[in-house]
Parts: structure tokens; sequence; C-alpha cells
């Protein structure tokens, strides 16, 4: 659920917003044709499978986001993969071929980032696993984008860009969304 939308909003209305967003990613992720993994906060859900079907399930490990994702990008790779992005459900702007060029971009690119309009990213793609990444970053805040690039810089990576979009952090923020979206359906 979104926890940032609950305090403010209540839960009835973030749970609303949470499902709509995860919906619509399965719909955009299903259309690409990738394996895929859907990693879970807490338990995977028994009805998960069903609901889920052609995902390879597992429950984030970690103490934060970071470390979380970290550890996603350690098991895709331990499992034999050569180009691994991953994305989190709250970026409604998110199209299949913002995926399909994520994996295109790591054809010659170390990693691929789809930066979000607050600072952060919504999509991070790698093609060799690199925890650095991940350490040292101010999750939550606007310096996200800008630290993760000081770290690939440090590191030696190249990297390219997707177009920037928004993503839903705040109930503002989904207000702002839903505004778009019925101004581009008039």
């Amino acid at each position: 659920m979104k926890t940032r939308i609950a305090a403010t909003e209540g839960e009835e209305t973030a749970l609303e917003i949470y499902r709509w967003l995860t919906e619509y990613t399965h719909r955009v992720v299903s259309e690409v044709k990738v394996d895929r993994f859907l990693f879970f906060s807490d338990f995977i859900p028994e009805e998960a499978e069903h609901d889920y079907p052609g995902y390879q399930l597992a429950v984030q490990e970690g103490s934060d986001l970071g470390a979380r994702m970290s550890n996603a990008f350690q098991l895709v790779y331990s499992k034999g993969y050569s180009k691994s992005v991953i994305i989190g459900t709250d970026c409604p702007d998110l199209l299949t071929s913002d995926l399909n060029s994520a994996f295109m971009a790591l054809s010659h690119n170390d990693l691929v980032i789809g930066p979000a309009s607050d600072g952060g990213y919504y999509l991070l793609g790698m093609k060799k696993f690199c925890p650095q990444l991940f350490e040292g970053v101010p999750w939550s805040s606007p310096k996200v984008l800008e630290r993760t690039l000081d770290i690939a810089d440090h590191e030696g990576l190249d990297y390219e860009f997707l177009k920037i979009h928004s993503d839903i952090d705040t109930y503002e923020d989904w207000r702002k969304f839903s505004s778009r979206k019925k101004a581009s359906r008039a």
C-alpha cells in the first residue's frame, strides 16, 4: 500500500491507488517478452501464482529500499541472467516501449536509468550486478539519481537515460496524474 498516501488520505484511498498502479504495471510488463520476477514486500499471497502467471515470485529482503533492490538484482544474476531491469509499481506513465528501450540500451551500456521528475528513478537496469549503486544513497529524497550517477561515474560505468516520468509518492502526485489523464481524454 502507498503509506504516504494512507497517512494523509486514509488506507482505503491508498489501497485503491495501489491496486490501480499494480494492475497498470502488470499490464505494461506483461507485453514485454522477457522473464519476469515479482518481489513482494512481506510474503507471497496464496493467489499470486494465479494472479501473476509467468512470474517468478520472491519476497524482498533488506532493511531499506537500496538493500531490497540490491538483493533482487543479486538473485536475478545468480540465476544466470546477463541483463536485468527493475521497476516499482508507482509509475503510471511507464510504457512497454520504455521497458523495451531499457533492454536495448543494455546492449551497449552498463546501465540504463529512467529518471523520475522528483530526483529519483522509476527504472534501473544493468548488464552486470553492481552492488555499489545501492550504497550510501539517500532513499526517498531528491538526491537519489544524483548520488546514483556519482557512484556510476566512480565505478566507470557508462549509462543511458530513458524519458523522464513522474511517479506516485503522495496524494498530490496522484491528483496531478489523474488531472493529466482526464485532460488527455478530453
